[in-house]
């Protein structure tokens, strides 16, 4: 396990609570959790880094739980209550300053946790039906939340008291009706304070805390199904979206235009993530793959397909081989390809249409009209 866990490149939660690992270059994947004892109440719902050096991983389960695991040893360390199941699931994680680590729950409340797991020492109520929590990659002690009738709010955990930042809702529309907003996913460009998230309603919107304005600065919109992630790419300027449907595309954060499409993804998008250095993005969902696309020619690289429903992902810093994936394997079970399903249909006997129409039965009222004619003929 510990030799596994050392060249995994990408880091997998899914529904039944299993921590997959996987390495691109060898294109073998790993699962790190003992199958025999989950249930769906360890169901992994978020996953980070604990530490800048990426030696462990945090995990946030379904029922409350924060497991801690070993990249260097390959096994879980610990695991402490941080929430109640009744408050709902975790909608993000995120550590700081090494020991302590900051959750949020469904019901709004955002909370910071020490090593010693005594208890909460911060606490905020960010409102209710809580969707997504990002941590800022500039600022630790800065996140932000949003959710279902519940708009963009920026906060320093310093300063739990109010918001820094708190987006006014949409226009209403043509009809002066009220516009809905529905935050699924937030994002923290970089060298910016801008904030960009995606909407259930198929939108993007980019907010800008340093201007009076709380309104969207830009707002853009793709396709016709709810929006469920986003990501951002290191050079900026984009940022890439999958919705329910399992469509990807890259949009451009300037003009509020589709780029392009990321083709592949056969089901609902949970999560998305760019690499750090390199023009990759992976992407994980309802269709038991992982996906990495080039965005320079949007072309897909790697395809693992990993047998669970994956509800989160995480990249390793390191380097990836960008070069062409197909299977691979998951322990000791066998190789999993789309290409051996393929040949199976290949292998089939074709049935002519002639001789289907032969075999078919006929109808209540055919039936009956062949008689009528085989009598008249008969008198």
């Amino acid at each position: 396990m510990e030799e596994r866990s050392r060249l995994c490149s990408v880091w997998l939660g899914s529904e039944t609570g299993i921590l997959k690992g996987v390495s691109l270059d060898r294109k073998q994947a790993f699962n790190f959790s003992n199958t025999r004892a989950l249930s769906r109440d360890q169901e992994v719902r978020a996953l980070c880094w604990a530490d800048p050096a990426e030696s462990e991983l945090l995990l946030g389960c379904a029922d409350g739980t924060v497991r801690t695991f070993s990249t260097e040893k390959g096994v879980f360390t610990e695991a402490r209550s941080c929430g109640d199941p009744q408050e709902g699931c975790f909608s993000g994680l995120a550590s700081l300053r090494g020991s302590a680590i900051i959750t949020c729950a469904e019901c709004g409340k955002v909370r910071v946790w020490r090593e010693d797991g005594s208890g909460p020492v911060a606490e905020l109520d960010a409102g209710s039906n809580v969707c997504r929590m990002r941590q800022s990659p500039m600022d630790p002690n800065r996140v932000a939340t949003g959710g279902k009738d519940n708009g963009l709010k920026i906060w320093d955990l310093e300063r739990p008291e109010k918001p820094l930042f708190t987006a006014k809702n949409l226009r209403d529309d043509w009809l002066d009706l009220r516009r809905p907003h529905w935050v699924r996913d937030i994002g923290f460009i970089q060298d910016s304070d801008k904030v960009v998230t995606c909407t259930g309603y198929h939108q993007v919107h980019v907010f800008d805390p340093a201007t009076p304005q709380r309104r969207p600065v830009l707002e853009a919109e793709f396709g016709e199904y709810p929006l469920t992630a986003l990501a951002l790419p290191a050079g900026g300027g984009a940022v890439v979206v999958g919705n329910t449907q399992g469509d990807v595309a890259v949009l451009d954060l300037r003009k509020g235009l589709v780029r392009g499409r990321l083709k592949g993804a056969a089901g609902g998008v949970r999560a998305l993530q760019c690499h750090a250095s390199q023009p990759l993005v992976a992407s994980c969902g309802l269709d038991r793959f992982l996906r990495v696309h080039s965005l320079e020619d949007r072309q897909p690289l790697h395809r693992v397909y990993l047998k669970s429903r994956l509800t989160c992902l995480l990249l390793a810093s390191r380097e990836l081989q960008a070069g062409q994936g197909g299977g691979a394997t998951e322990g000791a079970e066998p190789q999993v390809k789309e290409e051996e399903e393929d040949e199976v249909w290949d292998r089939m006997e074709q049935v002519e249409e002639e001789e289907e129409a032969t075999k078919r039965k006929p109808a209540a009222g055919e039936e009956e009209v062949k008689k009528k004619k085989k009598k008249k003929g008969g008198d």
